[in-house]
């Protein structure tokens, strides 16, 4: 009988995917829990990757028009009580702060005091505190369109959390616009949507369906709201980001007025937009092994680390030198916009310890160089994809002219096998009995490896969807925007239906 082999992530993700997942954030070094509850704090290597994502989204908005600007983290109560649908939505969620200092109390304890007028509610969104700016800011359709973006945290006092994926508080972006008719809001909703779509396939290498969320999964007071949904490899969903049209809801509730051309008075047409740090959970379980991390080299924090090899001390110079001087001849090189990230080990700790340190942090390219390396100009290279002993010998010619192109297969190779796992657990689907089998837990041990995404009909009956998410924890992830229209029936109340709609279990 031969014996499974080791690996460096325990659990494996056959073996429990929850926790393999919390266990790959911990072995690479990107977040640990925090003090306070349900918050985490994101480590060096960890930030390195959401401030590549800053930045290349950052650039994508500011082409489409968009600048940045800051908004307060405290909004009054009252001003989330102006739109009746958005206060429902969010207030199980909200932090509230209702005194402003701090006293001892007759036990030598703080205690809060001086309480407020007014509670301020800590940032779970900020429609509303930017819609009372907007209506300052506007007057006539020539102060529009309004086309902002910011870079913040947020607070939503979540019950269940899990690092990345589901936080008290979060970093995150969110776009919010403000137009004179509604075909230039709605088109800006989908521009935005499409700026995500590209961003995840492009630069995370997660493939995505894009579509419109239902009625009960909208944004509250939203008129549509718009999504990225991505398969993770327990073949649950994730929702990698929304972009909402808002029509003149928000408008109305802010007294966002301006005076059109003929000089009529009219509420504003808005929209708003966000992605988070959630998507560095999307990456890390759509992409890692039992390993550890895998890094799309696109958004990596850093894309090469040089391991010099080093027994002798006598050799420790030449070998030092080298990696050195090959450091920064790669560091000249250009890759996306920004010169090569490249690292040189030089820790005292064992080689096996610091090889697999990297192995788990996810670091796209390995370079070892010891004596002989050298000598033959032979140097050892391993991928990140691939498997830890699969590595080719080149020179150090060959890996300047080739490196570059190297990346870029690691990136596209990703993105290749995140698709090909997703649309094998994609299934179309048209009798109740065999979409209720397919979400019922084939293994009482593991059950959260089974089914993936249905495709299936829907007669838009909000109570089918409510009944269905009752029974099994599914629920519909969106309508598909990109593919065609189907007459069909849905197998669940036997109407007519136009089209099909996704549904899955999701984070």
């Amino acid at each position: 009988m031969s014996q499974k082999p080791q690996t460096a992530i325990q659990p494996t993700r056959e073996e429990n995917y929850p926790e393999w997942f919390q266990s790959v954030v911990r072995a690479s070094d990107i977040a640990e829990h925090s003090p306070v509850r349900g918050c985490m704090v994101i480590k060096p290597w960890g930030y390195a990757i959401w401030e590549n994502m800053q930045r290349i989204l950052d650039g994508m908005f500011k082409a489409t028009g968009h600048t940045n600007a800051y908004f307060p983290l405290f909004i009054p109560l009252s001003f989330l009580e102006k739109e009746a649908s958005h206060v429902e939505g969010f207030a199980k969620e909200c932090a509230v702060v209702t005194h402003h200092r701090l006293e001892k109390g007759k036990d030598g304890k703080l205690v809060p005091a001086g309480e407020l007028e007014e509670p301020l509610i800590v940032r779970p969104t900020s429609e509303t505190i930017i819609g009372a700016m907007y209506s300052k800011w506007v007057e006539s359709y020539r102060d529009l369109p309004i086309l902002i973006n910011q870079w913040a945290n947020v607070v939503r006092w979540e019950m269940r959390t899990r690092m990345f994926l589901r936080t008290t508080e979060f970093l995150w972006q969110e776009g919010h616009t403000a137009h004179a008719t509604e075909a230039e809001a709605r088109e800006e909703t989908l521009r935005m949507l499409d700026t995500y779509v590209h961003f995840a396939e492009k630069y995370l290498a997660l493939p995505v369906i894009k579509g419109e969320k239902t009625p009960s999964e909208r944004f509250p007071g939203a008129v549509d709201t718009y999504t990225i949904e991505m398969m993770m490899q327990d073949r649950k969903a994730l929702q990698g980001g929304t972009s909402h049209f808002l029509g003149q809801n928000f408008a109305k509730a802010s007294d966002i007025k301006f005076r059109d051309v003929d000089g009529e008075v009219r509420h504003a047409w808005t929209t708003s937009w966000g992605s988070t740090t959630r998507l560095i959970g999307a990456m890390v379980m759509a992409h890692s092994d039992d390993d550890g991390l895998i890094l799309p080299p696109r958004v990596a924090s850093s894309h090469i680390v040089i391991l010099p090899v080093i027994h002798k001390e006598e050799t420790k110079q030449e070998v030092l030198s080298y990696c050195h001087a090959l450091a920064g001849q790669l560091r000249h090189l250009q890759y996306e916009g920004r010169g090569l990230n490249v690292i040189v080990d030089e820790r005292d700790i064992r080689g096996g310890d610091k090889l697999w340190s990297w192995i788990k942090k996810g670091v796209p390219m390995r370079i070892e160089i010891g004596p002989r390396d050298i000598a033959g100009n032979k140097l050892p290279v391993t991928r990140r994809d691939r498997g830890h002993r699969d590595f080719i010998h080149q020179s150090r010619e060959e890996i300047l002219t080739t490196i570059l192109g190297q990346l870029e297969d690691i990136q596209q190779n990703l993105f290749d096998r995140a698709k090909k796992f997703r649309d094998a657990h994609i299934k179309k689907i048209d009798t109740k009995e065999e979409f209720y089998a397919y979400f019922t837990p084939k293994n009482a041990e593991q059950p959260e490896i089974h089914g993936g995404f249905a495709a299936c009909h829907w007669a838009e009956d909000p109570a089918t969807e409510e009944q269905i998410k009752k029974d099994l924890g599914v629920t519909i992830r969106c309508t598909p925007l990109d593919t065609p229209k189907e007459e069909g029936v849905c197998p669940f109340t036997g109407k007519k239906s136009s089209r099909r709609v996704i549904y899955a279990k999701a984070y």
